[in-house]
């Protein structure tokens, strides 16, 4: 009997390009996919769930998750470490279960390099930098100063989708989503 693995499906972008909304619509849409949940040292937010939203854990257990190789990737942002789990990964693709990522540049070439054959990476972006201002502004979460960070993050992030297998534009999120599910239908076919 034939054993297909699982795609390891990637999607990176800027803040406010509609990577969460993309990602709960495809795990809508493909129940039998599994979504990666990264661990944390960053502490708990009142509207947070520890293993749903994060799996959060103490910087002394990171660190020693590390050592042990126990991450597919994993970064240091804002003083927080943020990782990936290998064994969840590696379970779910060789089960032959799809797994999606929301994840960062940085991750995601950390990713590319240990699942380049498994790997579906796609970056999100807007249509102008604009339009990701307008969105930020939109959500109400950040301050100017804030945004302002966050776009010239977003302008970094952007000259690194040439490292990427599909650059989508975001102008219309059901399309958007209607790409990616042909998308991962041709990547599923061809392997």
């Amino acid at each position: 009997m034939f054993f297909k693995k699982g795609l390891l499906i990637v999607i990176s972008g800027p803040s406010g390009v509609g990577k969460t909304t993309l990602g709960q619509k495809l795990l809508t849409q493909y129940p039998e996919m599994k979504y990666s949940i990264s661990v944390t040292t960053r502490k708990l937010r009142k509207t947070e769930v520890n293993g749903q939203d994060y799996v959060f854990v103490c910087m002394e257990r990171f660190k020693k998750d590390i050592k042990k190789g126990r991450f597919a990737e994993w970064a240091e942002v804002g003083g927080n470490l943020y990782g990936t789990s290998k064994t969840f990964i590696e379970e779910a693709i060789n089960s032959g279960y799809d797994v999606l990522l929301d994840i960062d540049v940085q991750g995601a070439s950390q990713l590319r390099k240990l699942y380049h054959e498994n790997g579906v990476f796609i970056f999100i972006t807007a249509p102008s930098i604009d339009t990701l201002r307008n969105r930020l502004n939109l959500r109400k979460t950040d301050s100017e100063q804030e945004i302002d960070a966050r776009i010239m993050l977003a302008k970094k992030e952007i000259k690194e989708s040439n490292n990427y297998n599909y650059v989508l534009v975001n102008k219309d999120i059901n399309k958007t989503l209607e790409d990616i599910s042909r998308i991962i239908s041709s990547e599923k076919r061809e392997r």
